[in-house]
């Protein structure tokens, strides 16, 4: 298990909230198709809040991430960067999904969930 002693217990905290309410508004969404492409939206941005906060301040990392994303960088030797803005590029496609095609977005989002779970795991040291 990899232990970073530059994460606060603040960012360690504020991941941990972020996943757990990703996962409630996964779930919510599944149970409440009226209003489930709302909370798919939240769960999705929730999971990237936690992720962002698992690698530091989060204002820094997404300016990173959309500068990167806007500017079409390449990022053949930024692994993290690059898994960032797929993320990114998941959640803009997914946003413009119709609610017809919700089970699907619903999918994509629990794999979106799923990878912040484990980054967060990686970085906090602890099940999230």
């Amino acid at each position: 298990m990899v232990d970073f002693l530059f994460m606060s217990n603040y960012q360690k905290g504020w991941a941990l909230r972020y996943l757990r309410e990703a996962r409630a508004e996964l779930t919510a969404a599944k149970k409440t198709p009226s209003i489930a492409q709302s909370l798919v939206m939240e769960a999705m941005r929730k999971a990237q809040a936690a992720i962002y906060y698992s690698l530091g301040d989060p204002a820094f990392i997404e300016s990173i991430v959309f500068q990167a994303f806007y500017t079409q960088q390449q990022m053949n030797d930024e692994p993290v960067l690059k898994c960032l803005i797929e993320i990114e590029r998941t959640i803009q496609m997914l946003s413009q999904k119709s609610d017809s095609e919700l089970p699907e977005t619903i999918k994509h989002v629990n794999g979106i969930v799923q990878i912040a779970s484990d980054i967060v795991e990686l970085f906090t040291g602890e099940k999230a």
